[in-house]
């Protein structure tokens, strides 16, 4: 195999031009876009993009995430490179999260997903219920 070969579910076997297969089940692009579209995820980048944070402090900011699925959520990012986890030494110990360059490349995008979703749900909230009404329609009537 030459140096620089990439071998991972969903990508080609011994090459060194990596064609991500996005469509495919296995693909490490997809468990990417899987992490960094999951909603926890999308709220904790943005919300460490505005400064580091202690644990309780994103917990309070984040309405509605449990204790568990920010510990996971948290752990996912920093094993991702992110976000950082900072330790400081003292008693007790204080861990702060911030982002890391890698996790700042996405805020723009992830920005803009917010700003629409914001912008646009009057309009989501009018297509489903048009959507809803024509569903019940469509379940009484017979063929």
């Amino acid at each position: 195999m030459q140096e620089g070969t990439l071998i991972a579910p969903g990508f080609p076997q011994e090459t060194t031009r990596y064609e991500p297969d996005v469509y495919s089940a296995d693909c490490p692009t997809r468990q990417l876009l899987d992490r960094i579209a999951d909603k926890w995820s999308v709220l904790l980048l943005v919300t460490l993009g505005t400064g580091g944070m202690r644990f309780n402090a994103l917990k309070r900011r984040i309405s509605g995430i449990s204790q568990k699925m920010l510990s996971q959520t948290l752990r996912s990012l920093e094993r991702d490179g992110l976000i950082v986890r900072n330790v400081v030494p003292t008693v007790p110990v204080a861990v702060t999260y911030s982002i890391s360059p890698l996790g700042l490349e996405l805020l723009d995008a992830l920005q803009a997903m917010i700003d629409w979703a914001e912008r646009r749900m009057s309009d989501v909230a009018q297509a489903q219920k048009a959507y809803d009404q024509n569903e019940a329609h469509w379940r009484y009537r017979s063929f």
